[in-house]
C-alpha cells in the first residue's frame, strides 16, 4: 500500500506542470473574453493595463512578503533589480500587454486567443537562436518541433486572413438578417481594423515570447518567484501609467464603477497577472520556456466555445 501511494505521489508530481499549464489556458481564455468586453464597452486599453498591473501588484505584495520573507535577508545587489526593471522595459511585459489590448479593440476575443498559437513558434525560434533550445531534425522530436511551429503559425495566419461563410449551427439571429449579425455583435469590426489588429497582435506575441525567454535567466538570479512577479507587475504598472497619461488626457477615462470594467480589471489583475504569471514562472523553472508556450493553442478552443455562448460571436468556415 505504501508503495502504491508513493507511485501515485510520484505520478502526480510529474504531471503537475501539465495540469498547471492547462489551468493557465482556461484562465487566459477568460482574460480574452473579459478584456474584449471591457474594451468594447469603451474602456481605454492603456488605462486598463495600468489598473490591471496595479491590482496584480497589490494582490501579490502580501504573499511575497510573508511567504518569501527569508529572501529579504539575502544580499541581492542593485544589479538584479535593475535587470528586472529592464526585462519589463525592453519590449516585453509592458509592451506586450499594451499592444494586446490595442489589438483586441480591433478584433475579437477568439482571434486574440487564435494568434497566441504563434507564441510557441516565436519562442522556439528565439530559444534556438539564443541556444536555449536544441534543434535536431535528425530526430523525431526535432522534426515535431519544427512542424508544430510551422502549423501553429500557418493556422494563425489562416484565422487572420481567411473568412468563409458564417457557421449557423447556433441560430442566435434571424436567418435572413446577416446585417444584424454584423451590427449587433460585440465582435464586429471592419477588414481594415481586422488586419491592423492582426499585425499589432503579432507584435504583442513577439514581445511576450521574449518575456518568456528571459524569465528562465532571471529566475536563476532571483529564485523568489512571487516576489519576482510582484516586482515585474509593479514596474510594469509605473511604465504603463506614463504610456496611459500620454495617450489618454480625459480624467473621466480613469473612473471605475461596479460594472464590467471593474470585474475585468480584477480578473485580469488578480487571477491572470497575479496568479497565472507566478504559475508560468514556476513552470518555466521546471520545464523551460518552450514547454510553457506549447500549451497556448488550448486557449483558442476554450475561448471560441465560450465566445459563442457568452458574447454570441459568429464563427466562420475556414477559421
Amino acid at each position: 500500500m505504501k508503495t502504491l501511494f508513493c507511485y501515485v505521489g510520484s505520478m502526480v508530481e510529474s504531471y503537475k506542470p501539465y495540469i498547471a499549464m492547462l489551468l493557465v489556458q482556461f484562465v487566459y481564455a477568460g482574460m480574452a473574453l473579459f478584456s474584449k468586453a471591457a474594451v468594447a464597452k469603451g474602456m481605454n486599453p492603456f488605462v486598463f493595463v495600468v489598473y490591471r498591473q496595479a491590482f496584480a501588484s497589490f494582490a501579490l505584495a502580501p504573499f511575497a512578503f510573508f511567504l518569501e520573507r527569508l529572501f529579504i535577508i539575502y544580499s541581492y545587489t542593485l544589479y538584479i533589480y535593475i535587470y528586472i526593471l529592464l526585462s519589463v522595459n525592453h519590449s516585453q511585459l509592458t509592451l506586450s500587454l499594451n499592444l494586446y489590448y490595442v489589438a483586441i479593440n480591433y478584433t475579437t476575443a477568439t482571434f486574440a486567443a487564435a494568434t497566441t498559437n504563434t507564441i510557441p513558434a516565436i519562442t522556439f525560434v528565439m530559444a534556438g537562436l539564443l541556444r536555449m533550445e536544441s534543434v535536431s531534425i535528425k530526430h523525431v522530436y526535432g522534426i515535431a518541433k519544427v512542424l508544430g511551429s510551422i502549423t501553429g503559425v500557418s493556422g494563425a495566419l489562416v484565422f487572420a486572413f481567411v473568412k468563409g461563410p458564417p457557421l449557423k449551427f447556433m441560430n442566435w439571429y434571424h436567418p435572413n438578417s446577416q446585417k444584424q449579425i454584423a451590427d449587433t455583435s460585440i465582435n464586429a469590426c471592419s477588414l481594415e481594423d481586422w488586419i491592423k489588429g492582426a499585425l499589432i497582435m503579432l507584435a504583442a506575441n513577439t514581445a511576450w515570447s521574449l518575456w518568456l525567454i528571459l524569465q528562465g535567466q532571471i529566475i536563476k538570479e532571483y529564485p523568489a518567484k512571487i516576489r519576482l512577479t510582484s516586482l515585474q507587475c509593479f514596474f510594469s504598472c509605473i511604465q504603463s501609467c506614463f504610456w496611459a497619461v500620454a495617450a489618454e488626457r480625459n480624467p473621466s477615462a480613469w473612473k471605475l464603477g461596479w460594472d464590467t470594467h471593474l470585474l475585468s480589471i480584477v480578473y485580469c489583475g488578480v487571477i491572470v497577472t497575479g496568479i497565472t504569471y507566478w504559475v508560468q514562472v514556476w513552470a518555466i523553472e521546471k520545464r523551460g520556456p518552450v514547454f510553457t508556450a506549447i500549451f497556448t493553442p488550448f486557449a483558442l478552443i476554450i475561448t471560441a466555445i465560450f465566445s459563442v455562448f457568452l458574447w454570441k460571436e459568429t464563427l466562420y468556415w475556414g477559421r
